[in-house]
């Protein structure tokens, strides 16, 4: 009973035969008001017309034919004078009205309880004053017999074509609540098919994009935690077998501090790899802290380099400068974190006696800082997705140059969070050159 009360298609049925009967009703009623509002005017010609017939008749006997005819549609005719007893009941100025000379045209004399009654004055000399008595309720009674057949008739046709239209309305509808039912079990694959271009349509086309996207974070969840667990599973292992083998005693002491470097380095991947996921965890909420602070962005790209030095020097990397005098006004904290993973990717990508060149350049509209390497260059096919949290270019895993994966989403993450964007541009064996627009109202010349 419960599921029938919720019905929608019930809900639709009952609606329409709640309209057709309050239709219904109104009806009656105007019909009642407008039987008591017949207009006299129709009324009154009636009487006029058939005065003129029976005063063109001269034959008593057809006279008294033709009345009875006129009885039978409910017309009947009486001829009157002044001592008529009919009068009795009529108005006293009306009954004198009708047998004033100066009267010429038929008037109401009387009308009530679906009874009209015409009074026409003498035509002539010779002839007495008619007393025509309408009774107009079969006419009424027909329209009303009329009326009720055909809002009757279409309540039930009506009723059964919005039954049939009403199961046509809800079938999507019922669609719609089954995907929805297999998509909470966990069939993402789960999609709807139409050809209406009505608000179904549109409906059912927005739970289809809802779906792909449902089923695109799932992938990317998958991935994340395929990811995650493979970027700890590798450091742990080195350091379970590392840590295991000089419990045994099984390495020389002589080698036991290059594995204890080891176990170090593994450690410090793992602090990263941590660091790195609480700070995407952090800008993916709404709560990330975002201080807007106006700097100057050639000293922080100074900066950057000089933290970065020990890696550049190493590497005996020569580091080119190309920077003006700009301010911008941005989360320092968080720009910080853009350049040194821009320059650390630059350095770890560059071989020694390698080149590192960064520029600003200034226009009307933005500030454009690019950092361009002579390293190993990125393949066009894994171009799109270096941005990709965990992406990393396959000659990348298999080399001594392994990272996480999770530096340029960083990068991608806070420039976005400040509407400023980035552009890639790199060639296999020649380089790769990272361009950071950020739109002049971030900025201050």
């Amino acid at each position: 009973m419960k599921i029938v009360r919720k019905s929608l298609r019930l809900r639709i049925v009952v609606t329409f035969f709640g309209i057709v009967i309050v239709s219904l009703i109104l009806s009656f009623i105007l019909n009642m008001r407008s039987q008591e509002n017949t207009p006299n005017h129709s009324m009154i010609t009636i009487a006029e017309d058939i005065a003129t017939i029976i005063n063109l008749i001269d034959d008593p006997e057809k006279v008294k034919t033709s009345l009875d005819i006129f009885a039978r549609y409910g017309l009947h005719i009486n001829s009157v004078n002044e001592q008529s007893e009919v009068l009795a009941s009529l108005p006293d100025d009306k009954v004198h009205e009708l047998f004033d000379e100066s009267s010429t045209k038929a008037f109401m004399m009387s009308k009530k309880d679906e009874t009209a009654i015409v009074g026409v004055p003498r035509m002539n000399e010779e002839k007495d004053a008619l007393l025509i008595k309408i009774n107009f309720s079969s006419i009424f009674h027909n329209v009303k017999r009329t009326l009720f057949i055909s809002l009757l008739t279409v309540l039930v046709i009506g009723s059964l074509l919005i039954m049939f239209m009403s199961g046509y309305i809800v079938k999507p509808i019922k669609k719609l609540t089954a995907a929805a039912k297999k998509m909470a079990s966990g069939d993402l694959s789960v999609r709807l098919k139409h050809n209406n271009p009505d608000e179904f349509g549109e409906l059912m086309e927005s739970f289809n994009h809802m779906a792909r996207e449902l089923q695109k974070i799932d992938s990317v969840r998958d991935d994340f935690v395929s990811n995650v667990s493979h970027e700890m599973q590798s450091p742990l292992t080195s350091i379970r077998g590392f840590t295991r083998a000089l419990q045994d005693g099984v390495i020389p002491l002589e080698e036991q501090k290059e594995h204890l470097d080891i176990i170090y380095e593994e450690t410090l991947r793992l602090s990263r790899l941590s660091d790195n996921l609480l700070r995407l965890a952090s800008l993916d909420s709404e709560h990330h802290p975002f201080n807007l602070t106006t700097f100057q962005l050639d000293e922080q790209l100074r900066r950057a380099i000089v933290l970065a030095e020990p890696q550049w020097a190493h590497k005996n990397i020569r580091i080119e400068l190309d920077l003006l005098s700009c301010e911008i006004t941005v989360d320092k904290d968080l720009f910080e974190q853009v350049w040194q993973n821009l320059i650390n990717n630059a350095i770890k990508y560059t071989g020694s006696d390698g080149v590192i060149h960064i520029a600003i350049e200034m226009s009307t509209s933005s500030v454009k800082v690019s950092i361009r390497d002579s390293g190993q260059g990125i393949p066009e096919e894994d171009l799109p997705y270096i941005f990709d949290r965990f992406y990393m270019v396959e000659k990348a895993r298999s080399s001594a140059l392994r990272g996480n994966g999770l530096g340029l989403s960083i990068v991608i993450k806070i420039l976005k969070l400040h509407e400023c964007a980035i552009n890639v541009e790199s060639r296999v064996g020649e380089g790769t050159q990272f361009t950071v627009t950020i739109p002049r109202s971030s900025t201050t010349s």
